[in-house]
């Protein structure tokens, strides 16, 4: 009996292909876009169904793929590469003691929708099909096929199919959703006769036409989500997609992106309303941004805190671990890494600041380095309230500055300034007279061979 939308629901993502066409040493399900690996993309639309059991399937580097996902789902291992029917009942095991409905996805299919998937079982269960599938109005490298009636009747392989089979432009995407030992019984009787020598899982359809159960399809309305990513072009299409549906959430909650086709976000970053970010800008991360920052241009940000008011950029650095208290101001080329900086801190241009804990309205002057790496460790440096730092000051960590210290400009400090004190550390000038003439007169003189004439002559190359 076909199940319904209230039924238990099993999902399997198929994720064990070799993914040659990446020509990568890593698999191709852990390849990122958007700021997660495919396969999360994937495991994230099927968790938003609250599914009972959540299997993956694995094949090449599947040691890697588990430990990246350990505790989101089940794994199953595809020992070897027979095709997509092959790998499907590799989760059989898995699956031994399921009685309710499953749902076959991918593993490199980042823009299905959960809303779609859900859909998808609405379908099902509203008209009593075996089986229902996903389908597109576009091309795939699988077509349906439908009787004179227009119901499905098979899936067809490009690979095999006749040129009048080639001509349909519904697209199969793969996706199928239905009982799950009608699954295993039909994959039971699936064969390799076909040019590719593979036990595909789109036989599955013709299996339960021949038995006389009811295959629905529902059409996407967006193509796009049934991009699968085969190559490295179709992972940068692919993430162009992602980001286009991330900004344009961002906008609708009040983010005012300049330039969204050159603004790179990736998907969990979280910003406020009245925020501007402009072009060239990417934000990285699990990265929180509040209201009314502006995020001049080029500037990247990586797994921050960044709070209200606060003016960033341009081509500013904020490094993970970085946290800015409200109405800083981090100018162009400053770079800031694992520091948190109180309200009011402003490092305007050519700093950096790592590895630091900054209290409230303290500057850095240009040019300023927090040294926090001696070659061995790394130290923090703390840096109080209302602290001046001049223009080229290193700050040697560990040092300590306290409230209202001055340090002037050119210095390189290494031990505590107390409160209020001015701390100078560099060299005393001293200025040599006569300095320049006596060096020229010197290469002039190096310049001149012995019994070479001391006058007439072309004029001094000097002069």
């Amino acid at each position: 009996m076909a199940g319904g939308a209230s039924a238990e629901l099993a999902v399997v993502v198929l994720a064990a292909g070799q993914g040659t066409r990446m020509h990568s040493a890593r698999a191709k399900v852990l390849h990122e876009v958007a700021g997660r690996p495919l396969l999360e993309w994937s495991l994230v639309a099927a968790e938003s169904l609250d599914p009972e059991r959540l299997v993956v399937v694995v094949g090449r580097d599947g040691e890697r793929v588990r430990e990246r996902f350990r505790g989101r789902a089940r794994f199953a291992e595809q020992r070897e590469q027979r095709g997509t029917g092959h790998a499907a009942l590799a989760a059989r095991e898995a699956l031994l003691d399921f009685r309710g409905e499953v749902l076959v996805l991918y593993g490199d299919t980042p823009l299905l929708r959960g809303e779609t998937l859900r859909e998808l079982r609405r379908l099902r269960a509203g008209t009593g099909a075996a089986l229902a599938l996903l389908s597109s109005p576009e091309p795939l490298p699988g077509r349906v096929v439908r009787d004179e009636a227009g119901r499905v009747a098979r899936i067809v392989e490009v690979t095999d199919a006749t040129p009048e089979e080639l001509a349909i432009r519904e697209g199969n995407t793969g996706v199928y959703l239905l009982d799950a030992g009608d699954l295993f019984r039909w994959l039971e009787r699936v064969d390799d006769r076909n040019r590719q020598g593979e036990l595909y899982l789109t036989d599955i359809v013709g299996l339960a036409v021949a038995e006389g159960r009811p295959v629905e399809a529902l059409r996407l309305e967006d193509p796009e989500e049934a991009l699968g990513v085969n190559t490295r072009a179709e992972l940068a299409r692919a993430g162009a997609a992602l980001r286009r549906r991330i900004a344009d959430a961002l906008m609708a909650g009040g983010v005012t992106l300049v330039d969204p086709e050159r603004t790179y976000i990736d998907a969990g970053v979280q910003i406020g309303r009245d925020t501007v970010v402009e072009p060239g800008c990417v934000i990285q991360g699990p990265t929180v941004i509040g209201e009314g920052v502006h995020i001049k241009a080029h500037t990247v940000i990586e797994s921050s805190v960044v709070e209200d008011g606060v003016v960033l950029g341009p081509s500013a650095h904020l490094r993970p671990g970085t946290h800015l208290g409200r109405g800083s101001r981090i100018g162009n080329f400053v770079e800031v890494k694992n520091s948190r900086l109180g309200p009011g801190v402003k490092a305007d241009h050519l700093a950096y600041i790592g590895d630091a804990d900054v209290g409230a309205r303290s500057s850095f002057g240009c040019g300023s380095i927090v040294v926090n790496y001696s070659g061995i460790e790394k130290s923090r440096t703390t840096v109080e309230e209302d602290v001046f730092v001049g223009c080229n000051v290193n700050l040697v960590a560990p040092v300590h500055l306290e409230r209202g210290a001055y340090v002037a400009a050119g210095s390189t400090v290494t031990s505590r300034v107390p409160p209020g004190a001015l701390a100078i550390a560099r060299a005393r000038q001293r200025n040599i007279e006569g300095w320049r003439q006596r060096q020229r007169a010197k290469q002039l003189a190096k310049r001149k061979e012995p019994g070479e004439p001391t006058g007439g002559g072309g004029a001094d190359a000097e002069s």
